[in-house]
């Protein structure tokens, strides 16, 4: 009598364990999300690489009088598209889920104490950058701007210029700085 093949059941990927692919950066591995988010391959980390920068000024829009206080959310936001992070990279650094700085960002969510100092951290400023209201953040800023010669000297200029001019000039610096960036590097 011949033996009579049974199909083995395929696991099935479900919804709850679907799993993020990434690629190393080192060594080009493809491969799961790991745990504790090292390459299996090289060992090194698979999360980007945290640039060193600076600590810089916060632009911020003005505030109305009904939305003036507190805001953890705007400061958070703000200071995420400065440093140039997607909601997802400084996830990643504080180690939550992404939907967690969503929901920060929209104000459905207020950050614990100890959430609020994770976010400083990640985001390269003191907890009480993220503390301020828009105003004084604001003033604030512009009092570090201000104490550059240059930009000083700069923005006395800059209230007679049109917004086209304005654009302008600012992608001319753009482009000193990407200059310069290369330069060093």
């Amino acid at each position: 009598m011949a033996p009579i093949a049974v199909p083995t059941p395929q696991p099935q990927a479900t919804a709850g364990t679907e799993r993020e692919v990434l690629r190393c950066a080192h060594c080009n591995l493809v491969q799961f999300r790991t745990i504790n988010d090292v390459c299996r391959k090289c060992k090194k980390s698979l999360l980007p690489d945290l640039p060193k920068l600076q600590p810089i000024a916060v632009a911020s829009e003005p505030v109305n009088a009904e939305a003036e206080g507190i805001q953890v959310a705007a400061a958070v936001r703000d200071l995420r598209h400065v440093r140039n992070l997607s909601q997802r990279q400084l996830a990643g650094r504080m180690n939550v889920p992404r939907t967690y700085i969503s929901k920060i960002e929209n104000g459905k969510a207020m950050p614990t104490l100890s959430s609020l100092d994770r976010l400083a951290r990640a985001l390269q400023v003191d907890i009480s950058a993220l503390l301020r209201d828009a105003p004084t953040r604001h003033k604030d800023e512009t009092a570090v701007l201000m104490n550059d010669p240059f930009l000083a000297e700069i923005a006395k200029y800059t209230s007679h210029l049109t917004s086209t001019q304005k654009s302008i000039f600012l992608n001319h610096v753009r482009e000193l700085a990407q200059g310069r960036a290369r330069k060093l590097a």
